[in-house]
């Protein structure tokens, strides 16, 4: 067991992960975002590895998810929804509750906006929220699911009203509001650090003509 410092977020693609990844680096934490990079590590078994699988892969084979990632201090996109691939750790407590175990000294964030505002960023967000979300086999969300606004919003909001019940009276867990502007004191406070930048990234391009949808 280890009291280092983890961060992991457990919020949902386009809620602010990008953002909070860049936080975290900036402020001089190891930052694993999406998938290992390969300029972040010299082990080739690791360059381009997703960072979801990595985490069940050290969860079935050694009983800690972030076994194969001791190098990395921060986890701030740990979903994958790409081809034949579905994987949400964020959705299973059995991994979560083996990060808590193995690692006393983790503390968990869930990067939140409001539902609209998310789903509303899924569905322009290239291809995820009109083919992938439907399509994929997702906790909460079953393949032909996600089409509609409605159906998204009630996926996101389950999804943190689980998360808010799992972790109640739970310090080592913090939901924010990234449109708050107190957000990065609220950050700063849980995780014990000074964040030395808050701002926007990876935020949508404007869209040139109206979408849409029925709802």
């Amino acid at each position: 067991m280890s009291d280092r410092l983890r961060v992991i977020n457990l919020g949902l693609p386009k809620s602010g992960t990008t953002t909070l990844g860049h936080a975290l680096k900036v402020s001089g934490l190891k930052t694993a975002d999406y998938r290992i990079r390969p300029h972040q590590t010299r082990d080739e078994t690791l360059r381009r590895q997703f960072v979801g699988q990595l985490m069940y892969e050290g969860y079935f084979h050694q009983g800690d998810p972030l076994a194969r990632m001791e190098n990395f201090d921060c986890f701030t996109e740990i979903n994958v929804l790409r081809g034949d691939l579905s994987i949400w750790p964020q959705m299973d407590w059995g991994l979560i509750d083996a990060i808590r175990r193995c690692h006393p000294g983790a503390r968990f964030v869930a990067s939140w906006r409001d539902p609209r505002a998310m789903s509303d960023s899924m569905l322009r967000w290239s291809n995820l929220g009109t083919e992938r979300l439907p399509r994929g086999h997702i906790p909460g969300l079953p393949a032909g699911f996600g089409v509609t606004t409605d159906e998204r919003i009630r996926w996101i909001e389950a999804h943190y009203a689980h998360l808010d019940r799992l972790f109640e009276g739970d310090e080592a867990y913090l939901r924010f509001d990234i449109a708050d502007p107190g957000a990065a004191d609220l950050i700063s406070g849980h995780l014990g650090i000074a964040l030395k930048w808050w701002g926007r990234r990876n935020a949508n391009k404007a869209s040139k003509t109206e979408r849409t949808e029925n709802a």
